[in-house]
C-alpha cells in the first residue's frame, strides 16, 4: 500500500501541467482526461494525450540549475513522434535553442526525467516546455521555488545514491537525470553501431531490496534500458535491455539505424529503489544519452 500511495501521489501532484489555465466547469460536467487525478481513460490504447511533466530543479556540482522535465503518454498502446520545431520546443533556455535535448518519441505510460534544461543559478527567465499533441497544446513552465527541490543527486533518506554511468574508458561520470553525454558517434544506415557504457552504483538500496525480496544482503543489479530520445528514423537495439552489477561493469549493444540524420539515445538506469519509489525526491536513477550523426 506504501509504494501504491508512492506512484498516486507521484502521478497527481504537481508534476503534470494543466493544458488550459482559465478552465470553468458547471456542476456535473466531467473533466477533461488531462486534470483527472491519473489523467487516464483506462484501457485507451490510442488518441489520449502526451502531457509535459515537471518534475522539479536541482543544483548540479558545478553550481548551475538542472531543471528536470518528464511525461505522461495515456494511450496504451499508441507511441507518438513529435519532431523538435513548432508542436515540441523550449521557450526560455539560457542559449536560445528550442532543442534541449527533450524526447521527440514518446512511450506510453509515465515516464520520470527524462531530460533536463541546464541554466545559470541567476538565471531569471522562465523555461518552458511546449508541446502540441492530439489536437491539444501543453504549455508546461519550470519553476524554482522551494518547494520543487529534488534530490536527485544528493540521495534520499535511505543514503542512496543513484547509479553512475560513463561511454569511454577516461570519459566524464554522469548520474541523475542530467546524468551524461556522449561525444558524437557515427554510423550508417543499416550498419550496427557498436555503443559501450559501464554503469556502477552504490548498493545503498539492498537494505530495501532484502526487506521486500529476501536474501540478506544481496544487492540487486542496475537495469539499463536504451531507448530512443530523438531522431527521425526507427533504432533497434540488439540488446535494450541489460542488468550490471552494483560493483560496475562494461555493458555493449548494436544499434541499427534505418534512415540518415541526427539521432540521441538514452540509456535509463534504474536499481530496486527507483522511479516507482522514488516520491518527491526523484531519486534514485540516472540518464546517459548518446549522440549519433547517421549517414547512408
Amino acid at each position: 500500500m506504501q509504494k501504491l500511495s508512492t506512484i498516486l501521489g507521484k502521478l497527481a501532484i504537481p508534476a503534470i501541467g494543466f493544458a488550459f489555465a482559465n478552465l470553468s466547469l458547471a456542476q456535473g460536467v466531467p473533466l477533461p482526461v488531462e486534470l483527472l487525478p491519473l489523467g487516464k481513460d483506462i484501457g485507451i490504447q490510442s488518441g489520449q494525450t502526451v502531457t509535459p511533466a515537471y518534475e522539479g530543479w536541482y543544483e548540479l556540482p558545478d553550481g548551475n540549475i538542472a531543471l528536470s522535465f518528464g511525461y505522461y503518454n495515456r494511450n496504451t498502446e499508441q507511441v507518438l513522434e513529435i519532431p523538435v520545431g513548432p508542436a515540441n520546443r523550449i521557450i526560455g533556455a539560457a542559449d536560445g535553442s528550442p532543442n534541449q535535448g527533450q524526447p521527440t518519441r514518446f512511450e506510453t505510460e509515465r515516464h520520470w526525467g527524462v531530460f533536463t534544461v541546464v541554466v545559470p543559478a541567476d538565471y531569471q527567465e522562465q523555461v518552458v516546455w511546449h508541446l502540441e499533441n492530439q489536437g491539444k497544446t501543453f504549455h508546461i513552465p519550470a519553476n524554482r521555488k522551494n518547494e520543487y527541490v529534488i534530490d536527485a543527486i544528493a540521495g534520499d533518506a535511505n543514503g542512496n545514491y543513484p547509479p553512475q554511468i560513463k561511454f569511454t574508458e577516461n570519459g566524464p561520470t554522469g548520474q541523475g537525470p542530467a546524468g551524461v553525454t556522449s561525444d558524437t558517434l557515427q554510423a550508417k544506415v543499416g550498419e550496427p553501431l557498436t555503443v559501450n557504457a559501464y554503469v556502477s552504483d552504490d548498493g545503498a538500496g539492498s537494505g530495501l531490496a532484502a526487506m521486500f525480496l529476501g536474501g540478506g544482503n544481496a544487492k540487486p543489479p542496475v537495469t539499463l534500458t536504451w531507448l530512443k530520445q530523438q531522431g527521425p528514423g526507427k533504432v533497434m537495439f540488439s540488446e535494450s535491455t541489460a542488468r550490471i552489477p552494483v560493483d560496475g561493469a562494461w555493458t555493449s549493444t548494436e544499434v541499427t539505424f534505418d534512415k540518415p540524420g541526427d539521432y540521441l539515445l538514452r540509456a535509463r538506469l534504474n536499481e530496486f529503489t527507483g522511479m516507482e519509489m522514488a516520491g518527491h525526491a526523484q531519486c534514485c536513477w540516472t540518464n546517459g544519452f548518446v549522440k549519433v550523426s547517421v549517414s547512408n
